[in-house]
């Protein structure tokens, strides 16, 4: 595998990336919290698009993959400056974004800060919101209180090491949320989610279709996918999904 490229941020952060041009609009992916570029989604969809002759972009946010800092470093909003960075910076014209997880919750964020730059958008397992509505919801008095006063929380994982939640991570969730005020969807949106999705169930795919605005928004369900939806399956559903939203734009 090539050696990524580099792009520093306005904030000074070290983005690493992997692109190539080909027919706009480009397709652009955005990775889940603690997974990076190289993951089954992200490199299936490189293929798709060197295949298709679609231009294409995936990177790593700061703390991630192959790009400077550490992931206790960073919080919603630094991912979300990068993501910025990365897809101003990174691309030509509009841009049809791919979320996943995480990924999902920037790329909703995207469509406020540079409307002018997301032609259509495809989220897998969406995650808007989480660090307030499956985190901080869900702990314990104790959990809560150990972030607070220690500044970070370890929790387990099933994709390894414990995961630590910074004190800073949930308070700067608080200033993105998207499910607290209006959320208008201009563009052609697909919503993909697996029904034995541990990490994010399906009620928030739900919450997030009905609290969504706009005149093109449709939901997939697959029943038996789960958070990762890399199986060959789901990842056909990823381009079929990304080549409807195409031809919308």
């Amino acid at each position: 595998m090539t050696e990524p490229q580099y792009q520093e941020t306005p904030q000074g952060r070290k983005l690493a990336w992997h692109r190539f041009s080909g027919r706009e609009p480009g397709v652009v992916f955005l990775g889940g919290l603690r997974s990076d570029m190289t993951g089954t989604k992200a490199l299936h969809l490189e293929e798709w698009a060197r295949r298709t002759g679609r231009a294409f972009l995936r990177f790593d946010y700061s703390g991630h993959g192959a790009s400077s800092g550490s992931f206790t470093e960073g919080c919603i909003g630094d991912w979300a400056e990068d993501a910025e960075a990365a897809i101003t910076r990174l691309t030509e014209g509009p841009v049809v974004l791919v979320g996943s997880s995480m990924g999902g919750w920037i790329s909703l964020l995207m469509t406020k800060r540079i409307p002018q730059k997301v032609a259509g958008l495809v989220t897998i397992a969406a995650a808007p919101d989480f660090t307030e509505d499956g985190m901080w919801a869900e702990w314990s008095e104790d959990q809560r209180r150990t972030c607070m006063e220690e500044g970070q929380l370890a929790l387990p994982s099933d994709y390894g090491d414990d995961m630590i939640i910074t004190r800073r991570m949930i308070e700067d969730g608080r200033r993105h949320l998207v499910l607290r005020t209006p959320l208008s969807l201009p563009m052609p949106v697909r919503m993909l989610q697996g029904t034995a999705d541990a990490d994010v169930p399906v009620s928030v795919a739900l919450r997030l279709l009905e609290h969504a605005t706009g005149p093109d928004i449709r939901l997939e369900l697959v029943k038996g996918a789960d958070h990762r939806f890399s199986d060959p399956g789901c990842l056909a559903t990823i381009t079929r999904a990304v080549e409807e939203v195409l031809i919308h734009t």
